[in-house]
């Protein structure tokens, strides 16, 4: 069947009604997409809101649990009822390719609150795949003929969002600038000297004291280790206002990644992000020229916390006999990875550097020859 056909509501199975193929979400719909014959399976609406954890309350109940400890847990396929164990949310079938979604979880896991559904498809992360190779500056030229990637799979990475409201008392040190005449002797060019002045700017320190007050919202932290943080900081800002209450039906046809970042650690890392805000915030407090923060004592209260799930692409490619990574934010397009070096390009374009500052030099010598030797 080559037309696509139309259901009102996605079963609770990932099988195409039509043909038996396996569905899969179609990125930027609301509908699972038979890959075979074209069905789409409308998914249902949630009529559930995104709900956030209190912290405090949550510390008190499953402080003592870490993710570390956590056994594996059960995941079904929805197509041939296959069983597994692993640490994942969702995967492949390894015998039907049906979606593997979690029927279990381990007392203390906190689930997902949020999903961000993917938004780029697999053409067009490859398509941002082959333009990102292709503007590699000093790549090998053999690189830019990498037109698709080698492996190409979607995953859903787990991120903590932190909430909080603080009040911080500060201390510490307002600079203002003033400007003083100072004296110094300078060669008259005659085998003397001769006394000139100019303005030195310097700074009055005082001190400074005050509070300030800031609520933060989804202060975003990374919830795996399993993939480079740094990498994945460097792919956002992440569309949060894309971000739908959980459902299976988004992670099928898709992994998804368990946290493996607890959430007290995770609070730790969001805090040190807050820090970093409320500090800038008291030096425009303290006003003046310069400032100096000495001593910050923030207190924290109304801490909600809860887990959304972001769409990434991971691509793979072969090179000089090594694998690379790239990853590819399936909400934005943004791209970001590893890539080979050209050392030949490279000393060309220092040899050539060098060439032009030699020619510069040299034009510079001969022209101040050429006016010295001037009556």
């Amino acid at each position: 069947m080559s037309e696509e056909t139309s259901a009102a509501i996605a079963p609770l199975s990932s099988t195409c009604p039509t043909c038996g193929a396996q569905t899969a979400y179609a990125p930027g719909t609301t509908t699972l997409k038979c890959g075979s014959c074209g069905t789409q399976l409308e998914i249902a609406a949630s009529t559930a809101t995104i709900r956030e954890h209190s912290f405090e309350e949550w510390v008190s109940t499953h402080g003592d649990v870490e993710v570390a400890q956590l056994g594996a847990h059960v995941m079904r396929c929805k197509g041939c009822g296959a069983s597994t164990e692993t640490a994942d949310l969702a995967g492949k079938c390894q015998f039907c390719g049906g979606a593997l979604i979690a029927v279990d979880q381990p007392e203390g896991l906190v689930g997902p609150e949020a999903v961000v559904p993917f938004h780029v498809d697999q053409r067009g992360a490859q398509e941002a795949f082959g333009t990102w190779v292709r503007s590699r500056r000093f790549a090998p030229g053999a690189l830019k003929k990498v037109g698709s990637t080698e492996g190409l799979h979607g995953t859903y990475v787990p991120h903590w969002t932190y909430d909080a409201h603080t009040e911080t008392d500060y201390e510490g040190q307002r600079g203002e600038y003033y400007y003083v005449t100072v004296s110094h002797q300078v060669s008259d060019g005659k085998g003397g000297t001769r006394t000139e002045t100019r303005q030195e700017r310097r700074t009055r320190w005082h001190h400074a004291q005050g509070h300030v007050s800031r609520s933060f919202d989804d202060v975003l932290v990374v919830g795996t280790e399993r993939l480079d943080s740094e990498k994945l900081d460097k792919m956002g800002p992440w569309t949060l206002a894309d971000a739908r209450p959980f459902q299976q039906e988004f992670l099928t046809g898709y992994s998804a990644l368990r946290y493996d970042v607890d959430p007290q650690q995770g609070s730790t890392e969001a805090r040190e992000q807050m820090r970093g805000v409320i500090e800038e915030d008291c030096e425009r407090d303290i006003g003046g020229d310069e400032q100096r923060v000495s001593d910050m004592d923030v207190t924290y209260s109304q801490a909600m916390f809860k887990l959304v799930l972001m769409p990434l692409w991971i691509a793979t490619y072969l090179y000089g006999g090594k694998t690379w990574q790239v990853m590819v934010n399936a909400n934005t397009g943004e791209v970001v990875g590893d890539r080979p070096w050209s050392v030949p390009k490279i000393v060309a374009a220092v040899l050539a550097a060098l060439v032009v500052i030699g020619v510069i030099v040299a034009i510079a010598l001969a022209a101040s020859g050429g006016s010295s030797s001037s009556p």
